[in-house]
């Protein structure tokens, strides 16, 4: 969770988003991943950012970025995470709106044996369906925990998720942070 689209003084903020729904989502992503560590689950972090050298920064998001009064590589005022990795916790920082392109997710999952990816974050109608679609078309399950991922505009999360249910779910499976937390804890007491 980067601090540029959770807290009021970040990127999101600043330009006008309510980052109340953003910010809200911290405490359920915290016990989603404390129930995952404790079952043994692999945990990924991805984040947004780029070479020191800005090489993979396509042109198009410099000039967007920097429209907005936030290019990407200027220091911005907050320090980047919100929810800092712990020791053995993997982390992988995209240069794209999903966490596969020009990143090396795919073989870090394939290398692990991983097939069954739950995602959380924000934002959910750009970072979260662009990371379900490229996962679902790796022939990857997809969970989501929809109350685990935000929007600054309510609608726009719900709408995402909607579409991420088409055609029964072909992209990904919703649950909730208590159904996925139940499932777990059923699943290690078997």
């Amino acid at each position: 969770m980067q601090r540029d689209f959770c807290d009021p003084l970040g990127y999101m903020g600043t330009r006008g988003g309510d980052v109340t729904a953003t910010m809200a989502i911290v405490p359920r992503i915290q016990q989603v991943r404390d129930c995952a560590a404790a079952a043994g689950l692999t945990i990924i972090h991805t984040r947004e950012g780029h070479r020191p050298d800005l090489s993979d920064l396509p042109e198009n998001k410099r000039l967007k970025t920097a429209r907005a009064g936030a290019e990407i590589g200027s220091r911005g005022p907050l320090g980047r995470l919100l929810l800092e990795p712990r020791p053995g916790e993997i982390v992988i920082d995209k240069p794209g709106t999903g966490a596969f392109y020009g990143t090396d997710l795919h073989h870090v999952l394939a290398t692990s044996g991983i097939q069954n990816l739950v995602l959380v974050g924000v934002t959910t109608g750009v970072c979260v369906t662009s990371t379900a679609r490229e996962a679902s078309d790796r022939g990857l399950n997809v969970l989501v925990i929809s109350d685990c991922c935000a929007e600054p505009d309510p609608l726009e999360h719900e709408m995402a998720i909607r579409l991420l249910q088409i055609e029964g779910g072909y992209i990904a499976t919703i649950a909730s942070t208590v159904d996925f937390v139940a499932s777990v804890n059923t699943l290690a007491q078997s």
